[in-house]
């Protein structure tokens, strides 16, 4: 029997969606293995987001005794919230504390929107008013054009914790109707919000590409340890991921 392939994927200690997100979409030979970084429930601000992220380096060797075959960031707004530069200098210090190909959510995003053309964007979130002006900042900041850009109310109101919990119809709903008719594409933004369950149906009913942050994950993932067999049933972009850039 083959060795299997590992994934080793560090994610804030209240987020219970990017490695379920993982293990969903991964084939059999594919093993997920999680690192904690701590976060509290009420942490919402750059405090919060500097604390978690001081844990990265250590999180990466942690993550690299499993034998990982590539080390994954799976927080958003922590690899957003410093804007551009900082997202970069994220995965430069996974691999040289890990030594394997790494990837963070943020610039997985932008390389997945790249990837389709898009420029002038709708963003559909679940966060309150602090993350949604840092994600428009760095967006913009990047060359893209937001239309619009929506946090879900009950959602923002949950904290981050209970963004875990809300259910994938409410995701269609909110991101199906604030995506904007002229938008190239959609981006579905946190990596707690259960939006890889919905991005099919999201695109179905608006006729787009949608990018959301676990999606655009696993896409760089995936392409990072050579796993490139066309999946279904989660979006045109890991529809399409032989077409994909293997570069992190």
């Amino acid at each position: 029997m083959a060795l299997r392939k590992r994934i080793g994927v560090m994610v804030p200690s209240t987020n219970t969606t990017f490695e379920a997100d993982f293990q969903m979409v991964a084939p059999e030979n594919v093993t997920i293995h999680g690192q904690r970084l701590w976060l509290t429930n009420d942490a919402q601000d750059a405090d919060g987001m500097n604390r978690m992220n001081a844990e990265v380096e250590s999180g990466a060797r942690y993550l690299v005794t499993a034998n990982v075959n590539v080390v994954v960031y799976g927080c958003t707004t922590g690899s957003f919230y410093r804007g551009p530069g900082w997202d970069r200098e994220m995965i430069e210090i996974m691999q040289r504390a890990a030594g394997v190909p790494a990837v963070a959510t943020s610039p997985s995003v932008v390389d997945a929107l790249r990837f389709f053309g898009a420029r002038r964007i709708s963003v559909a979130t679940p966060y309150p008013d602090w993350n949604n002006r840092q994600l428009r900042a760095y967006l913009e900041a990047l060359g893209f054009e937001i239309l619009s850009l929506d946090g879900e109310p009950r959602a923002a109101r949950s904290g981050n914790q209970g963004i875990n919990d809300r259910d994938p119809e409410e995701v269609i709903e909110f991101a199906s109707r604030v995506c904007k008719p002229d938008a190239d594409a959609l981006l579905c933004s946190c990596t707690a919000w259960r939006s890889v369950e919905a991005v099919g149906e999201i695109e179905r009913r608006i006729g787009k590409p949608v990018v959301t942050s676990n999606q655009a994950c696993i896409w760089k993932a995936f392409r990072a340890i050579g796993l490139v067999a066309p999946i279904k049933g989660f979006g045109r972009l890991l529809e399409h991921i032989e077409a994909a850039p293997i570069a992190a």
